[in-house]
């Protein structure tokens, strides 16, 4: 089990200059308040929620027969995840950058893609923290000052503080098939296992970041391996890793991803799965405004 740190970054207050990074603000810029403080590391749960419930992990059945789909058809399997009319889990996160690391756990619970409820488990000092999805419109619940934010989408536009996902990771509004034209660039073995990979180019009117993604899935059951992601210049960008492949809650799933930057190798955000359950009961009420202050 890992040691959930309350190190930085929860202590912006005492480093303006780690601050300033994270925002993309100058340090002399910086003067918030202990409330501010809370607001802004309250913002990283909002991405969170949009990863959770937004394709970063792809459960599926096994033996899927590949070869009579489409690879549209394909990657609109692999984007699309939690497939269960609802489900519930236990993930932790771990973000490792030069300066600190941190760890974080927490509960989650959605119904299809447009409802979600994240709760902050550990550490104690942010525990009670939560977040609710209801399609397009979300809310912050701060325990340490006892308010409810609801966020605006300028905000949702804005980087994840401290992490190593970007804007189209957290908000992903779109989804792979609408946005890019698709095509397999290798089909065939693969260390050992046989597996598609695929190209994708965005429409010229995308609302993307990248100038192109490669994407390779395993042909036996359509579960992602690793995504490459390269900017408009062509360079590559930063690789996400999926691994520990197991069956929660009924389904094969990988229950691990990192995320890897390009230009700093040693750093990453994993996400890492304990539970999960799908197609469960959802107790009335889970995805309403007043269910933010009873999860504390």
């Amino acid at each position: 089990m890992h040691k959930f740190s309350t190190e930085a970054p929860t202590r912006f207050g005492d480093s303006p200059r780690i601050l300033g990074e994270c925002l993309g603000l100058s340090p002399n810029s910086i003067a918030l308040r202990d409330e501010d403080l809370c607001i802004i590391r309250s913002i990283k749960w909002i991405g969170l929620v949009l990863f959770l419930v937004s394709g970063c992990f792809v459960p599926l059945f096994a033996q899927v027969n590949s070869s009579e789909l489409s690879p549209a058809e394909i990657i609109d399997k692999v984007d699309q995840m939690l497939r269960g009319d609802s489900s519930q889990g236990r993930v932790e996160m771990s973000v490792v950058t030069r300066r600190w690391e941190r760890n974080i756990m927490m509960e989650i619970w959605s119904e299809g893609t447009e409802k979600a409820l994240i709760i902050v488990l550990q550490p104690k000092k942010e525990a009670g923290t939560t977040t609710l999805k209801v399609g397009s419109d979300m809310w912050n619940y701060l325990p340490k000052i006892d308010r409810t934010i609801r966020v605006p989408s300028s905000m949702m536009m804005g980087s994840w503080m401290g992490s190593h996902f970007t804007n189209d990771d957290l908000v992903k509004e779109s989804r792979l098939i609408r946005d890019y034209e698709i095509e397999i660039a290798y089909e065939g073995d693969r260390e050992g296992v046989e597996v598609y990979e695929f190209l994708l180019t965005p429409h010229p009117d995308a609302p993307v970041v990248w100038g192109k993604m490669l994407y390779q899935v395993r042909k036996q059951d359509l579960l992602p391996t690793w995504a490459e992601y390269y900017g408009e210049d062509g360079e590559l960008k930063r690789t996400m890793t999926f691994s520990e492949y197991r069956e929660m809650g009924g389904r094969l799933v990988p229950t691990k991803s990192r995320m890897v930057p390009q230009d700093k190798p040693e750093e990453y955000t994993e996400m890492i799965y304990h539970e999960l359950h799908f197609d469960i009961p959802i107790p009335q009420g889970t995805f309403s405004l007043s269910s933010l202050r009873r999860s504390r």
